[in-house]
């Protein structure tokens, strides 16, 4: 009995070893945006005056709004081109499906600076002129993917009886996947959709390459300033955080309240 007491305490301190050396740079980072001073190690006093600046850089709520909207019109179109492109994969023949798989996964597997050089190169060729359209391509190109592989998952637990029953009752084909397939893969959908948002909110290298007109997303700020000192960064750091936290929550408390909700009903 003593040594499972003993065994569990330590599986304990590891945990909390573990979760420290994650959280602790992120809660300390949030603390900071409120000192009263530059300083990064030494507390002053409780101001909000760096989250006041932040709303006050021009140059940075122009680089919030750039990457506010690239990422939702990205994660709009690649759930919407990865659902179906899952679909229509789905019910491809094996060798078919296998081959399209494969060629998913390159973006996925290579390295970020391959597909960013890449994309650079591409867009030199064809002589288009780099800033938010080349930037928005980029991110849905590398998004789509990740949709794909979400939704797959949950079109392989499908019945696909299903769907063909909606033909058979009058169904078309377009009502038969937006009453009945859709619904049926929406949490695929919804992970998805997640990912490619996370993905294209924080990503740096791809668009770093093909970005150009002064056009910069959060990142690319956040490491053009990164070798000054310049708190703004850790009030904006805290916002995200904070939005983060707040979507996780609702996310993962929804489905629960649903159910609570419908047995109540019951």
């Amino acid at each position: 009995m003593v040594g499972l007491k003993k065994h569990n305490f330590t599986k304990f301190f590891i945990l909390i070893g573990v979760l420290s050396f994650f959280y602790l740079p992120i809660l300390s980072l949030m603390i900071f945006s409120f000192n009263d001073s530059r300083s990064l190690t030494s507390w002053s006093g409780f101001s909000l005056q760096w989250y006041q600046a932040l709303f006050e850089n021009r140059e940075m709520m122009t680089a919030i709004t750039t990457t506010i909207t690239i990422a939702l019109v990205s994660t709009f179109v690649a759930t919407v081109m990865g659902t179906l492109a899952a679909i229509g994969i789905s019910k491809s023949r094996r060798l078919i499906k296998e081959l399209v798989l494969s060629v998913n996964n390159f973006p996925i597997l290579n390295p970020e600076i391959v597909t960013a050089i890449g994309l650079m190169l591409l867009y030199s060729s064809l002589n288009i002129e780099k800033g938010f359209m080349t930037m928005l391509l980029a991110h849905i190109i590398f998004s789509t993917p990740y949709v794909i592989l979400s939704v797959l998952p949950r079109l392989r637990r499908l019945d696909p009886d299903i769907a063909e029953a909606a033909l058979d009752l009058g169904a078309t084909p377009l009502q038969a996947l937006w009453k009945v397939i859709v619904p049926m893969i929406t949490p695929g959908i919804i992970s998805g959709a997640l990912i490619a948002f996370t993905m294209s909110f924080d990503d740096f290298v791809i668009s770093y390459f093909v970005s150009g007109n002064g056009v910069k997303n959060i990142s690319i700020l956040v490491y053009t300033m990164s070798k000054r000192i310049n708190p703004t960064i850790n009030a904006l750091s805290t916002i995200l955080v904070v939005i983060i936290t707040i979507v996780l929550l609702v996310v993962n408390l929804y489905p629960y309240i649903t159910k609570k909700e419908i047995k109540e009903a019951e």
